[in-house]
């Protein structure tokens, strides 16, 4: 598997899982709010905090016809298209800000870029990596404007085609990008659990080579410790201070706390999986003196043949393994052997 590197951080090829902790438009347009978020996610165990770039303008025109209204099955019902952008955006004058306190925090920032101008704009603040959205994924000349950066991307596929995948990886390749991981997304918002789909996440990492991870809109830690048990190498969840601040997204954000136990849960996952091993555990070989052996459970005399009488397979392991079994009964014993007395090689005729 081809890994990435991010600000120093390897993510794929048994590496630590990558936790990012989105903000999107959790900020309510406060730069206060924002950066209250970035020290929470750093507190929260997040590796990463993410921002969008993008201004109404940019991600479309004012337009009030019915194209341009949202329809049924998301949270965002009615809304126009223009003014929701305009609720949920993130001021670009507050990028080199928020970077500077990400530093102070400890913690990497990037951003996922929504069109070419915007990508010009964090270009100017050096961004570490980029963030391909699902909604992007179709957008060539936004991914290959992005691959001639040089950085690392992490590229979300919700709602994407096996050949649209396909096809973004090869605008990323052509324009040389030459780290890039990829996420299994829902693009439902909040996501149902029975949606997940999570074998897709094998089937990318077998078929591109690359590292995969999770983009989760489900609700609660359960799929993104599922994900990581699958191979997951990133996973990324909305955040919020509270779910009771109303914002475009926080309906399907999770709380500090919730994402603190999230990133427990995440790296409990990636201990249980641990690697290809057969090695004895320091913990199993303590318990080893509880498999079975051959034991005398009758008192022999020198001379006696062993029979299935006066020997057994039981436990506890000081004995003759079980396997020898058949090869030493009829065998004679050299001295009287008292009843419970481990079976040895040493003690055979």
């Amino acid at each position: 598997m081809k890994e990435i590197c991010i600000d120093g951080q390897k993510i794929g090829n048994g590496a630590s899982t990558y936790v990012i902790a989105e903000i999107s438009a959790n900020h309510n347009q406060d730069i206060q709010e924002a950066i209250d978020l970035v020290y929470l996610a750093k507190e929260c165990g997040a590796d990463a905090v993410k921002i969008q770039t993008y201004t109404p303008d940019t991600m479309t025109i004012d337009c009030s016809n019915e194209h341009f209204r949202i329809g049924e099955g998301t949270i965002w019902e009615g809304k126009n298209l223009y003014e929701l952008y305009g609720e949920a955006y993130t001021p670009w004058e507050w990028t080199g800000r928020l970077l500077e306190e990400a530093k102070k925090a400890g913690i990497t920032l990037f951003s996922s870029p929504f069109d070419i101008t915007a990508v010009d704009c964090l270009e100017q603040h050096n961004m570490p990596a980029y963030k391909i959205a699902s909604f992007e994924l179709v957008d060539h000349p936004l991914i290959a404007r992005i691959a001639r950066t040089g950085k690392p991307v992490i590229m979300s596929t919700g709602m994407g085609s096996l050949r649209e995948i396909c096809e973004a990886v090869e605008v990323l390749e052509k324009n040389g990008c030459k780290e890039y991981a990829l996420l299994k997304c829902t693009s439902s918002y909040p996501a149902p659990v029975d949606e997940a789909n999570l074998a897709r996440m094998k089937h990318m990492e077998e078929a591109f080579g690359v590292a995969v991870g999770l983009s989760d809109h489900t609700m609660g830690s359960t799929v993104p410790a599922i994900a990581v048990g699958l191979g997951a190498a990133i996973v990324e969840k909305h955040f919020t201070k509270s779910r009771d601040i109303e914002g475009p997204d926080s309906a399907f954000s999770m709380e500090p706390n919730e994402f603190s136990e999230m990133v427990k849960a995440v790296r409990i996952a990636e201990q249980a999986v641990g690697t290809v091993s057969y090695e004895l555990t320091e913990k199993e070989k303590n318990s080893t003196v509880f498999r079975r052996s051959i034991f005398v459970v009758e008192d022999v005399a020198a001379g006696d043949l062993l029979t299935e009488e006066n020997t057994r397979i039981i436990r506890p392991g000081y004995g003759l393994a079980p396997r020898y079994y058949d090869q030493v009964l009829g065998r004679k014993v050299n001295a009287d052997v008292k009843r419970g007395t481990p079976l040895e090689w040493g003690i055979l005729a």
